[in-house]
């Protein structure tokens, strides 16, 4: 058994943080957010992984290499042209055996891989998805699912009298290698609108594990934020790195002097420093490198590698992108984003 993730999206909704980084290795807290689905993996059992790539592979290479340093076996698959997600792991088929486990490459979830592998196998589906419930599953394709917990039929852009359940795709499933003998070789090719319905349509078992714990897709900005504020919380249990102080973390290579104010949760990162009389919490995470002057305040951001926030800046509700300078008593309100090496002189404001 083996693994595909698809992590050749440009991110386009992410930008500008995603134009010189792909969305699949963007921090998410204390790491690259593939790093999340890895361990997801290894819970499964999976040590070989395909990463299907396309937009600025070298970037997601440059910081997983052949997965030897995490316990990995890691393969890259590079599409020629956008293959699209059934494409995707079509391209990928030659390093695969007879089960595929496929994740899109910006869920993040709790899912019990192990339990959804099991299921699949005693089921003798030819292929499961996971699936979970949304509170507006109109604004979402729908996965109509019969009693016996069986794929009925795929509803994409329901009308109102149309929604029929509440579970969506989830962007997770397990296949049957040999399903993929329905996908065209190199065109683009959707495993959501083409491939699930040509199984249904040949009458090959497709099975339905609906999951009701954690997911969340990426994506957005909002999304993004989300998460970080989803791990300081608690409510997507994952181990961080560094030490808990007063409901937050720190990392052993922070440096936070006396007279900060830390206000939990919150993450400090290696190389990173915070001032005296500067205040960071809640729900901040300092990835790694970021300089935080006295006075400043940071508050439900997220701040990326070697940025620097001036004397009495104030930081809220915000995403900084790798090496953004933020000068003195700069105020960048909710919903900024700003992309790598963005520089704001001293007194600028975003809102």
């Amino acid at each position: 058994m083996k693994a595909v993730i698809l992590a050749g999206g440009e991110g386009t909704r992410l930008r500008p943080l995603t134009l010189t980084l792909p969305k699949p290795v963007v921090p998410v807290v204390d790491r690259p957010f593939l790093r999340h689905q890895l361990d997801l993996l290894g819970q499964a059992g999976v040590t070989e992984v395909v990463f299907s790539v396309a937009y600025r592979p070298e970037r997601v290479q440059a910081i997983f290499g052949d997965g030897s340093a995490l316990g990995k076996k890691i393969r890259y698959a590079m599409e020629p042209t956008p293959l699209g997600t059934g494409g995707a792991v079509k391209n990928a088929e030659r390093y695969l055996d007879d089960v595929t486990i496929v994740l899109n490459g910006d869920v993040l979830t709790d899912v019990d891989l192990a339990e959804v592998v099991r299921r699949h196998r005693e089921s003798g589906a030819a292929a499961t998805l996971v699936l979970v419930p949304v509170p507006n599953p109109a604004a979402y394709g729908l996965v109509e699912t019969d009693g016996d917990g069986r794929v009925r039929r795929f509803i994409e852009k329901p009308q109102p009298d149309q929604v029929t359940t509440d579970t969506i795709n989830a962007g997770i499933y397990v296949l049957q290698t040999s399903t993929l003998e329905l996908m065209p070789v190199g065109v683009n090719h959707s495993i959501e609108r083409a491939f699930f319905p040509a199984l249904l349509g040949r009458g090959d078992h497709v099975a339905a594990h609906v999951h009701r714990g954690y997911w969340i897709d990426i994506g957005t900005p909002e999304k993004y934020l989300q998460v970080h504020r989803d791990v300081l919380n608690g409510r997507f249990p994952v181990r961080v790195e560094g030490r808990r102080v007063d409901g937050g973390w720190i990392h052993e290579g922070a440096v936070v002097e006396p007279g900060a104010e830390l206000r939990a949760p919150f993450y400090v990162g290696p190389g990173s420093r915070v001032s005296a009389q500067a205040e960071v919490g809640p729900d901040a995470v300092l990835a790694s490198r970021v300089r935080v002057d006295a006075g400043a305040r940071i508050r439900d951001s997220v701040l990326w590698e070697g940025c620097h926030v001036g004397e009495s800046a104030v930081i809220d509700g915000a995403l900084l992108g790798a090496g953004v300078r933020a000068g003195r008593h700069v105020v960048i309100g909710p919903g900024a984003v700003l992309g790598e090496g963005a520089s704001l002189s001293d007194y600028s404001r975003t809102a």
